[in-house]
């Protein structure tokens, strides 16, 4: 029997060292293809994607914490890093994509509303133990 959440812990650690190669990459190699702002937005995307993933990491080792609650945060965090993270690097990026990407500008706030339920689920799911 395990102590921990495998699946969230293992997922979590992957998306962590992925949310350090795209800072890397947005460190060194994002600021000779786009401007400052572009760089900025860019790295708003990378800190957001870090903060979830190891609160992810911190949810998979809490034993206290339900089952349920664990899954529930779980798809919102990882639904929220997709559509906040991600619509933001690419929006970040469309001075080089060669297609349009403003289309997903009303993604970003939908991903901000999943880590805002994220986060409340987490805490309902904390203040109903008993």
């Amino acid at each position: 029997m395990r102590d921990y959440n495998k699946n969230i812990v293992v997922t979590a650690s992957v998306l962590t060292a992925i949310t350090i190669a795209i800072g890397a990459f947005g460190a060194h190699g994002l600021k000779q293809l786009v401007d400052a702002e572009a760089v900025a937005t860019f790295e708003t995307g990378v800190r957001y994607q870090m903060y979830h993933c190891l609160a992810l990491l911190i949810i998979g080792f809490a034993r206290p914490i339900p089952q349920t609650t664990q899954k529930w945060v779980f798809r919102f965090f990882i639904f929220g890093i997709v559509f906040f993270s991600g619509s933001i690097y690419l929006l970040a990026l469309k001075q080089i994509i060669p297609f349009s990407v403003s289309f997903l500008g009303p993604i970003t706030p939908i991903g901000g509303l999943l880590f805002i339920v994220g986060w409340l689920r987490l805490g309902y799911g904390l203040f109903s133990l008993k």
